[in-house]
């Protein structure tokens, strides 16, 4: 047996003993408070509110009937638990990117960001469309989660530096905060690699801890304040072209609420995948302007950092490929993705190099 067939038959067994004596689902009766752990610090731009934006909405839409009780990252358990607290019982429902919970199993990757992976709008057509979501649940199945989109970054900026990168050979021993598999990828070219939670972020690249750091855009880097420890700004990065969030439910309270109050949930969260990825879209230019008035240098790696970058994301991805599911979601997501690309280049890509031409 394989291991996601024994995680399968692990986590289902009790389930699937149960639904053989039960006619009907019971659900639970009047109103309920359900305990949402995230992997964000309070007050983190962006994210935070998507995941607050998640939660106000599912109590506004249930008429009070649901209230969602949001404890930021360390107000309950720590950013990088609330996947634990979540499989445990501890707490009801996480928000977070699911490509920190890779050791639990690689397939996570693709519901956040991989490496030369999906842009946000390959992301959901994707999902919607072409088999995400059903995908997404088998990994919830095996964990005993029911997981939907429920945020989108948009394309990620490459990151804060103290020195230029002029090729490949300065990421070697470069101390560097990235997580998920492009975190993998980079460490292939040397780097020493930091997977640390959003809040702390700061502090590590200030105090030296770590010599660079991405994080997500020009408005939420700016937020966080590295303009205030380094000027050298790489834009485009080959880590998280459209990176999602996910809220993911404990599957046992999810299947104890109505379908009307399950309905609820998945509205709130395609909502709030839509509204947060319009957030960050609509502050990014303002921001990036504010930063380069500021002093900062925009930068853009040189081919030959691409290259490296593309190649070190290829092993990183095939990596994995003698895990089914894994396999399963990276050949849908990337079959997805090329189809999805062919149109969107020639249509609006074309549209978009012609505007610039023409208005200047």
């Amino acid at each position: 047996m394989d291991r996601r067939s024994f995680l399968r038959t692990s986590a289902l067994g009790g389930s699937a003993a149960a639904a053989s004596t039960l006619a009907a689902p019971a659900y639970a009766q009047g109103k309920r408070t359900l305990t949402m752990v995230t992997t964000w610090g309070r007050g983190l731009a962006g994210v935070h509110d998507s995941a607050q934006y998640v939660a106000d909405q599912i109590t506004a839409m249930s008429d009070g009937m649901l209230t969602v009780d949001l404890k930021a990252a360390g107000e309950l358990v720590g950013a990088f638990e609330v996947f634990d607290a979540v499989t445990s019982g501890q707490a009801d429902m996480y928000h977070g990117a699911d490509y920190y919970f890779v050791g639990q199993h690689p397939g996570y990757a693709f519901f956040t960001a991989v490496p030369f992976g999906m842009t946000a709008q390959e992301l959901v057509n994707w999902y919607y469309f072409d088999g995400g979501m059903d995908l997404h649940d088998q990994l919830g199945e095996i964990f005993g989660l029911k997981s939907f989109l429920g945020g989108n970054t948009g394309a990620q900026a490459g990151g804060w530096f103290r020195n230029e990168i002029n090729g490949p050979d300065d990421f070697n021993g470069l101390r560097f905060r990235m997580p998920g598999l492009g975190g993998e990828a980079l460490g292939k070219l040397g780097a020493s690699v930091q997977n640390i939670p959003g809040a702390e972020v700061y502090q590590a690249l200030s105090s030296g801890a770590i010599d660079g750091t991405e994080w997500i855009g020009p408005w939420a880097d700016e937020k966080a304040g590295f303009q205030e420890i380094t000027k050298t700004y790489y834009t485009a990065g080959f880590h998280e072209p459209g990176a999602g969030l996910s809220v993911a439910t404990n599957r046992e309270v999810f299947d104890s609420l109505t379908p009307a109050q399950q309905a609820i949930i998945k509205s709130a969260c395609l909502e709030g995948h839509q509204w947060n990825l319009a957030q960050f879209l609509s502050n990014n230019g303002a921001a990036l302007q504010r930063l380069q008035a500021g002093g900062v240098q925009i930068k853009e790696f040189p081919d030959s950092v691409w290259e490296a970058f593309g190649q070190a994301s290829a092993e990183t991805l095939d990596g994995y490929m003698d895990d089914p599911l894994y396999a399963d979601i990276r050949n849908s997501a990337m079959e997805s993705m090329k189809k999805s690309s062919g149109w969107i280049q020639r249509s609006e890509g074309t549209y978009r190099a012609q505007r610039d031409r023409v208005l200047g």
